[in-house]
This record gives C-alpha cells, structure tokens and sequence, in this order.
C-alpha cells in the first residue's frame, strides 16, 4: 500500500481497507474534554456516572470522534492530495467509550470517482469504524474526502 504521504485520489479504490492506530482513553482526558466541550454528568462525574444507566464514565461521543480524526489524519488522508472535504454523511456512536479502553479504526473504502467538473480532483467516500480492543465497533461514520489526482487529465 502506498504510505498517506505519497497518496493521490487514484490510490483510493473501491474495496481498499486499511486499518491502523491505536489511542488509549483515559479517565483523566475524558472529564478534561467534557468540562470544556461536553459537561455532562456521564463524562464529567465519575461518581454520578457510576448510577447512571452506563454504570460508569463515558466519553462524550465528541471526544471519541476528535480522537479518531488525529488518527484518521496521521494515518490514512494523503499529505500532498488531501482537499477540504465536503463533510461526513453519518456518525453513529455504537457503544460507550469508557476509560482504559484502546480505539483502533479501519477504515473501507465505499466509493472513488473523479469529479465531473474538476477532472484535477476526485471524491473518495469511505466507511470509517472505530473498534476496541475487544473488536466492539465503539463509532462508525461515512466521511467525503477531496483528493487530487495524480493524472488530472
């Protein structure tokens, strides 16, 4: 597989999986985000979270996502053809995200076609699931990505 730092849109195809990183979540890191993005009970209140219906502290579904993007970035978009993308069509926390746990992602590619207007770029649409260390899918998401081409024309 060609390393991210060396992908163009044509090395995005349909099928291709990678799976890579792996972060683990502290309890420390979890309250730190809720209190300034997230404070809710559930994430910020290790006490009050142990009689709530998770029956212990969870990460704020943002936090987990913000996790899998440095991971998402550092692993898998391409660090000369990656554009500004147009957004993410779902996202779905599946499971909770709980202290000690080790996130890795896998990510498939759905779909790779060139742009019909900008035939210098090409949109690369994928299936994104973040699983534990149990192999839980904890999130999924279905991200659009703009990619130049390494053959524009």
């Amino acid at each position: 597989m060609i390393p991210p730092a060396e992908r163009y849109f044509e090395d995005y195809y349909v099928g291709l999986v990678d799976e890579f990183g792996e972060v683990t979540v502290t309890a420390d890191e979890i309250v730190e985000f809720a209190r300034r993005y997230d404070p809710q009970s559930m994430h910020t209140d290790a006490v009050t979270a142990a009689l709530g219906p998770f029956g212990g502290l969870i990460a704020s579904g943002w936090h987990t996502a913000s996790m899998i993007m440095r991971l998402f970035v550092e692993h898998y978009l391409s660090k000369v053809a990656t554009l500004p993308s147009p957004g993410v069509d779902e996202l779905r926390w599946v499971r909770p995200v709980r202290p000690g746990d080790r996130l890795r992602v896998r990510v498939t590619v759905t779909e790779a076609r060139r742009s019909r207007t900008k035939p210098d770029r090409g949109i690369v649409r994928s299936l994104v699931e973040v699983l534990n260390q149990n192999d839980e899918v904890v999130m999924t998401q279905r991200p659009m990505n703009l990619m130049r081409c390494r053959n524009p024309g």
